[in-house]
This record gives C-alpha cells, sequence and structure tokens, in this order.
C-alpha cells in the first residue's frame, strides 16, 4: 500500500508536553483535594479530552462545572508550557522527510485550541502541516476515530495510505479503528503498554535517525 499521508498526534508525539501536563494534572488534583495515581491516570486517560476525563471523574456535576474544571488544568498547563514546551527529538526531520516525498501531513488532537496555539507560535508547525484536527471540529476523541478519519478526508487520502504517530494506548486504538497504521512514540509509556494492537508497525523512543517506510503493508 502507498503511503500517502502522516498523521502525527500532537501532545507527547510532536511536542514533549506529557511531562508537563502531568505536573498540571497532579496540581490540579492537589487543588481539587483528590488523590493522584500518576502512572494508571495516564494509562487510563493520555488521549482523552479533559471533558471526557472529567465525566468519569464527575459524572453527576454539571457540565458548566466540568468545563470550569477543565479550564483551570488547561491553564495550569499553559502557564507552565509557555516557559518550558519543547519539541520531541528529530520532530522537524521527520516532517521534513515526508514533505520531501510529497507527503501529506496532518496534526491530530485532543488538545484544546489554546494548547495548540502555543505550540505552534513556538515552533511554526502551522506552516508545516496541511491540516489540523480536533475536538474543537465537533469530533469525538480517541478512541474514536473521528479525528484521524476526518484529517484523511480533508486531505483526500484513502485511511489505508495513513500512517499515524502516537504516543497513547487509546490513539493507537483510534488508529486502529480507523484502518490506519502505526508508529508508537514511547515518550510517555513503555512499548509493553502497546502489546496487542496489530496495527503498531513498530516503536522508537524519539524521531532521531527514523526513516520513514517505502510502503505500508
Amino acid at each position: 500500500m502507498t503511503l500517502a499521508a502522516l498523521l502525527f498526534d500532537m501532545d507527547g508525539t510532536l511536542i514533549d508536553s506529557m511531562p508537563l501536563h502531568e505536573r498540571s494534572w497532579a496540581l490540579w488534583h492537589a487543588e481539587m483535594g483528590l488523590p493522584y495515581d500518576e502512572s494508571g491516570f495516564f494509562a487510563a486517560t493520555a488521549g482523552r479530552t479533559n471533558l471526557e476525563i472529567l465525566l468519569d471523574l464527575f459524572p453527576e456535576s454539571a457540565e458548566s462545572e466540568r468545563l470550569a474544571m477543565a479550564a483551570r488544568k488547561e491553564a495550569l498547563y499553559r502557564a507552565i508550557a509557555e516557559r518550558e514546551l519543547t519539541l520531541i527529538a528529530g520532530a522537524r526531520e521527520v516532517i521534513a522527510q515526508g514533505r520531501a516525498r510529497g507527503l501529506q501531513i496532518a496534526i491530530c488532537t485532543a488538545a484544546p485550541p489554546e494548547n495548540i496555539a502555543i505550540a505552534f507560535a513556538r515552533f511554526g508547525l502551522g506552516a508545516l502541516v496541511d491540516t489540523v484536527t480536533s475536538p474543537a471540529d465537533g469530533l469525538r476523541g480517541k478512541p474514536h476515530p473521528d479525528i484521524f478519519l476526518e484529517a484523511a478526508r480533508r486531505m483526500g487520502v484513502d485511511p489505508a495510505q495513513c500512517l499515524v504517530f502516537e504516543d497513547a494506548p487509546l490513539g493507537i486504538e483510534a488508529a486502529r479503528n480507523g484502518g490506519m497504521a502505526a508508529v508508537v512514540l514511547t515518550t510517555t509509556l513503555p512499548a509493553e503498554a502497546f502489546a496487542g494492537y496489530d496495527n503498531v508497525l513498530q516503536s522508537i523512543a524519539d524521531f532521531t535517525d527514523y526513516t520513514l517506510p517505502p510502503s505500508l503493508g
């Protein structure tokens, strides 16, 4: 199968934001007076939207309350990210590889628009990609494949010709649900966390020395 497009998750895949999200969630839990199991929390929630996470935590709360809680968590994150956010090693180079081969490129993220704006402003990502999809477009979060499928639709590419890069099991599941092959970034979780996903081509620590495959399948 010809490779036609690269679909990148953003947090933990293109940008080294997951440690910053971990810190902001820890701060948020502390402010709320809630216990916080860092490893268990991230294994269960990475790739999901804040509102989906908070609905599980506070099923009886009004949506307005969950929106306020989500806004506070992201404010904590942005205060850190504006000072400390960095790219995953080799991210620019792998995008350049794709461009050199004439591939289309998308960012498919659960991040809210304000967080996307910080990453784009710091690293100029907007000029490097063809489209960006997120729940702000009215799409469901991962593990639903909506974000990936919408990117493929906008670019006029068969989902089977897309290669997804993800750091979260829910993201890999979303890619599988969309009929897409994937590469795992072990920036957040070890490779063992992705055992059983038959759409994973390989696992890499970052993009350093990574070469795109000539084709899929």
